[in-house]
């Protein structure tokens, strides 16, 4: 999505005020439809891609330069012609229907026109990648498939079955993930938009400060703080890093920093904005979707593994300020009182009425339209009222901001009703798993790269659902299939599950009674045909544990996608920072990538250990261990903790921190956390080095 525009200046200009005035339009179509009163989801999703069609083609003209001739012709007309096009398909959904689903001639312009539309829309808003996944995947469906041989041979489909499928299909242009576009996301945006507004940016940042501003090493944290804050108003990295790097990269580079590690602290920090509860972006409402875990489950579990990411760029960011012996900065003056006292409400009252409407039972979309209630009225007690004015911007800052993401979520959905259509997310799972072999780490590899190859094209949300649809599958596989290795080297498989077992392997049934090794049980379930490897998964183990599974799945998924916005050759968010901190966009994202280590270690916890869907005791045991671990990890690849570390001794660090974040007996993590302990203290009476000079 979009930087948010921080000026609220009136607009200026013909261009400004329309998409002034069709985004407060827009806007308040999507709170009747989402609020006041409930239409059928198809024509919600008409009526939203209409609207941002509209919107997509004058944020994002053909011709960059204003005033160019030929914008009536390839911006305005195309525009009013697809938002013209998407009402009537769906008025005509009963006469196709009823006419055996046979398009008559306008229906097939009009059809033709939509997917034109959404290619080409795609194309203004986030490059060429998707609209040519959406031209190869139609493409496949109607022609090249069936010249293919092997297991992705498809015979093709009509034309007529291919654009009706595209148009009315559940997961087709206004499908299932166009309705998570224009209900759960479109009013956390403008949420998101409602706080912006209210002046709850600036409270963040200047909250920051005045708690993390005075520490050494103080303006780091404060990019920490601020960025995963912000990241719950805005729910973009980009955008995080535009609106708190202009602030956070100076202060760190006026403490001592240098200034491409300013900025690689400032990028890491807003990638993890997306996975801070409880808005995480858009990924976490396609998660709920795909998964049909309710978003607070989502939500609630996601908690404790984002307090571990920003903590692991916290501990970067100490590890360096006594690296360099950074100092407090003596004129950081703002206190927390005032700072509450000028702008805290509007920000903390209508994020506890989010959680607590959202703990309650209330749907996110009702819960959001509340909360935006909450803006305006606890706005009023401080000195940034929001009258109609303020309301207004609040609504056209809030449907300009969603343009990229509702196109891109419609488009999106052409390519999943192809993948969905022709099969291709098993086929490609069954290939993850043949080539990990029953090894999970291989298959976490694989991902990590896939991710990393569709993020340089993609957004992250659309980067996780074309990955979550191809490869959450066989991710599920492998990790349920480690939970029943378990259960069969303890002799405990279900009496179901036995039955079924004897299908696949009567010779060993006499091993399932008794314990046996974990590998003894890894080669036993290995035997199992594919076939009946499934039915065995969920008659073996129980619905709690075959939700976390899955829940593991999809978050493992989520993370690994947001390394794109950290690692090069393509992160644009670490290009953002290194245009603000005036540093070499390649260097700035090589240590974004450094700093942003958490993104692939907290995947590891949730495919390893029982950090989702644990006890609270072994969840607090796993977090625990994993935070001393994850400093120690830190230190060693900075070679620092309160003073320098030797060669020797970052490597004995790294030892420790890999046992205590390795899924080991209580025993093994008890003693490594106190060789650890004795190491602090033993570094903690080193001499400290010489301060660094300021923004090297």
């Amino acid at each position: 999505m979009e930087n948010p525009r921080n000026d609220f200046a009136a607009p200026r200009g013909c261009t400004e005020k329309t998409i002034y005035f069709l985004g407060i339009a827009v806007s308040l179509m999507h709170i009747y439809f989402n609020i006041v009163d409930v239409i059928p989801s198809l024509w919600q999703n008409a009526l939203h891609y209409s609207g941002f069609s509209l919107l997509c083609i004058l944020v994002y003209p053909f011709f960059l330069r204003k005033g160019a001739r030929g914008i009536l012709l390839f911006d305005v007309l195309p525009g009013i012609l697809a938002a013209i096009a998407a009402i009537y398909m769906i008025a005509m959904e009963d006469a196709i229907y009823a006419r055996g689903v046979h398009l008559s001639l306008i229906e097939w312009f009009a059809g033709i026109l939509l997917i034109l539309s959404a290619i080409e829309f795609t194309r203004r808003t986030t490059g060429w990648i998707i609209p040519i996944l959406i031209i190869l995947s139609l493409t496949y469906v109607s022609w090249w498939g069936s010249l293919l041989s092997g297991v992705f041979k498809f015979s093709g489909l009509t034309a007529e079955t291919i654009l009706f499928r595209s148009i009315y299909g559940d997961d087709g242009l206004f499908g299932n993930i166009a309705l998570i576009s224009s209900s759960f996301v479109f009013m956390f945006i403008l949420f998101g938009a409602f706080l912006l507004r209210s002046g709850a940016g600036d409270f963040v940042v200047n909250l920051a400060r005045a708690v993390a501003g005075k520490t050494a090493g103080g303006p780091g944290l404060v990019a920490v703080f601020a960025s995963g804050l912000t990241g719950t108003i805005s729910g973009s990295a980009v955008a995080n890093t535009a609106s708190t790097g202009v602030i956070t990269i100076p202060l760190m580079k006026k403490a001592g920093f240098k200034a491409k590690f300013a900025a690689g602290v400032e990028a890491a920090a807003s990638t993890g904005g997306q996975l801070m509860p409880p808005i995480m972006g858009a990924g976490a409402f396609v998660m709920a979707s795909y998964t049909q875990i309710p978003y607070t489950t989502i939500v609630a579990v996601s908690i404790l593994p984002a307090i571990l990411y920003f903590a692991t760029v916290g501990f970067f960011v100490r590890v360096e300020a006594k690296r360099i012996n950074i100092s407090v900065i003596d004129d950081e003056q703002l206190k927390l009182i005032d700072v509450l006292k000028e702008g805290g409400l509007p920000f903390l009252l209508p994020i506890a009425t989010l959680i607590g409407l959202l703990v309650y039972g209330f749907t996110p979309t009702y819960a959001a339209g509340i909360s935006i209630l909450a803006v305006i009225v606890s706005s009023w007690i401080t000195p940034n009222r929001m009258g109609v004015r303020a309301i207004m911007d609040a609504l056209a800052l809030g449907a300009r901001n969603m343009v990229m993401t509702a196109i891109l979520l419609c488009s999106v959905g052409l390519i999943v009703n192809v993948i969905a259509t022709a099969g291709i997310g098993n086929t490609f799972s069954l290939m993850i798993t043949n080539w990990a072999g029953s090894s999970l780490l291989i298959a976490l590899i694989l991902i990590a790269l896939a991710s990393l190859v569709l993020g340089m094209g993609l957004p992250v949300t659309a980067a996780y659902i074309v990955l979550g649809t191809l490869s959450a599958p066989a991710l599920y596989n492998l990790i349920a299939d480690a939970q029943l290795v378990e259960i069969l080297s303890k002799g405990m498989l279900s009496e179901e599950a036995k039955t079924v077992f004897m299908l696949a392997a009567p010779d060993k049934m006499e091993m399932l009674n008794q314990p046996m090794s974990l590998e003894e049980a890894r080669r036993l379930l290995s035997e199992v045909p594919l076939n009946l490897a499934g039915t065995i998964r969920d008659l073996g183990i129980s619905p709690e544990v075959s939700t976390s599974v899955l829940l593991s799945a999809h978050m493992i998924i989520f993370w690994l996608s947001q390394d794109s916005n950290v690692t090069p050759p393509v992160c644009l968010t670490a290009f953002t920072a290194a245009a603000i901190a005036k540093t070499q966009p390649m260097t700035t994202g090589l240590e974004a990538w450094k700093i942003a280590k958490g993104i692939y270690i907290v995947p590891l916890l949730f495919a390893y250990t029982p950090l989702i869907g644990g006890s609270w005791y072994e969840v607090m045991e796993i977090f625990i261990f994993a935070l001393i671990g994850l400093y120690a990890f830190s230190g060693a690849l900075q070679g620092c903790l309160e003073n320098r570390l030797s060669l020797p001794l970052r490597l004995f660090a790294l030892v420790l921190a890999a046992a205590m974040l390795w899924p080991a007996s209580l025993y093994v993590h008890l003693i490594a956390a106190l060789l650890f302990g004795m190491l602090f203290f033993f570094n903690l009476r080193g001499k400290p080095e010489p301060s660094a000079a300021a923004g090297r």
